[in-house]
């Protein structure tokens, strides 16, 4: 055992209209940051690791998401049925999630819970039991949750556009693994996976809700006690570039076409983020967005029409997703690379620009009234930024945005050569040219 490490670096806070974020480095490195929720029964806390999907390579991807698995097979202290009914059984709920650069271990409990929970997620992180039988039973699982998403076009479409834009790079690969990753990969290769990445200057010690930050604090202290931080390898940077737009067709006999176009984004720290989320809301974010009027009220071409945004720490994706007739998909992928023409060569209405800000902080502002999804604000900020943003001042960001500002990042996001296509159905030749000459001429 190392010596104890985790005496307080140094505690930071701010406060203004009762939002109080704090957060406190131990010795170690790892963060431990919390909000306070006044009139909360619950309490919301999550285990965060910097290590995701674009940490792996062609050997071992999709080791982030399996391991995200297996660690609720059970730990040194606590086996699998423990781990779910000592939190079930009071009322919590249990989860992770992994995605492109972290995995996330969380529960939401009624708050006098709060350390037994703590205890049980931490020791998931930390001590995990990771036993080849286990490996071989989960492994089953994992491979027909791929087999699963490779039979959804909805889904399988997306993996075909993130290996346009990213080839060749583990952003451009399947989250979960492929079947070959998967099916070779050993109890050793996950646990060197997180014996790797799991270090404490990577992890984050969130909470929200019914709790004092100091009761999170003395709790981290206690069980990160003797664990020495090291250095970690980082990720390959991602390419923002390509020289020329693609299409990538996979032929499915389906109901209906699927199909996903994109474009490189920003960066999750842009000076622009904000018109670029505004850029997206205006577009396709909801049904009052200018792609679900134009593709479904207007000509009735899809039925399900939407535009979301990624942001990772040194790229960005912008994408449109719709499933639209089979004999129609033509016609609505000119009619979605006419609105990002629209977008970048006129400017959005007044009308246009107040409610999308209004969506945008509102949306905000809903979401941070649950604890387990102000929780999540925390600790992905905390993890990725090293801070947490307050809706103060992202108002006041937001408030300085212009409609120019939105024309000029639309010119940037839907330039030349920047646009790409992936299209699941079953594409005739004549579909597949006709598409390729859309992409090409935009």
């Amino acid at each position: 055992m190392f010596p104890v490490l985790c005496a307080v670096l140094r505690t930071t806070s701010s406060q203004k209209d009762n939002a109080v974020y704090k957060k406190t480095v131990l010795n170690n490195k790892l963060r431990v940051a919390t909000h306070e929720m006044k009139g909360r029964d619950s309490v919301s806390v999550g285990i965060w690791i910097g290590a995701g999907g674009r940490y792996e390579n062609t050997q071992n991807k999709g080791a982030a998401h399996f391991l995200e698995h297996i660690v609720f097979k059970g730990t040194k202290k606590y086996p699998c049925y423990a781990i779910k009914e000592l939190i079930e059984g009071v009322g919590g709920s249990l989860n992770a999630f992994t995605d492109e650069e972290l995995t996330c271990y969380f529960a939401k409990i009624p708050a006098k819970h709060l350390e037994r929970t703590f205890d049980i997620l931490t020791d998931m992180t930390l001590f995990p039991l990771v036993s080849s039988e286990d490996v071989e039973k989960e492994r089953t699982v994992i491979l027909e949750e791929i087999k699963m998403y490779r039979d959804l076009p909805q889904h399988f479409v997306m993996e075909l556009l993130d290996q346009l834009m990213w080839p060749g790079h583990p952003l451009g690969m399947n989250l979960t693994g492929s079947l070959e990753t998967v099916g070779k990969m050993s109890a050793d290769d996950l646990e060197e996976f997180r014996e790797t990445h799991y270090a404490p200057g990577k992890i984050v010690v969130a909470a929200c809700g019914c709790l004092k930050h100091k009761e999170l604090v003395d709790l981290s202290q206690k069980k990160f006690k003797g664990i020495r931080n090291k250095e970690c390898p980082s990720f390959l940077k991602a390419n923002n570039s390509q020289a020329e737009s693609q299409v990538k067709f996979f032929f499915k006999d389906t109901e209906q076409m699927h199909l996903a176009l994109g474009a490189f984004g920003l960066r999750i720290d842009h000076p622009d983020r904000h018109a670029f989320n505004l850029l997206n809301i205006v577009l396709g974010a909801n049904m009052s967005s200018r792609l679900f009027n134009e593709i479904r009220e207007k000509r009735g071409l899809a039925y399900s029409i939407s535009s979301a945004i990624k942001s990772l720490k040194d790229t960005g994706i912008l994408l449109v997703s719709a499933g639209v007739d089979n004999k129609k998909v033509t016609e609505a992928v000119e009619v979605i690379l006419g609105e990002l023409r629209r977008m970048k060569q006129d400017n959005i209405t007044k009308d246009e620009f107040t409610r999308a800000k209004d969506y945008y902080l509102g949306q905000m502002l809903l979401g941070l009234e649950d604890t387990l999804e102000h929780m999540f604000w925390v600790g992905g900020q905390t993890l990725i930024l090293n801070k947490t943003r307050k809706l103060d001042d992202i108002l006041k960001e937001v408030k300085k945005v212009t409609i120019a500002d939105i024309k000029r990042v639309a010119n940037v996001i839907f330039a030349e050569k920047n646009i790409n296509l992936a299209v699941v159905g079953p594409l005739n030749d004549i579909q597949q040219k006709d598409l390729s000459d859309s992409i090409i001429r935009f």
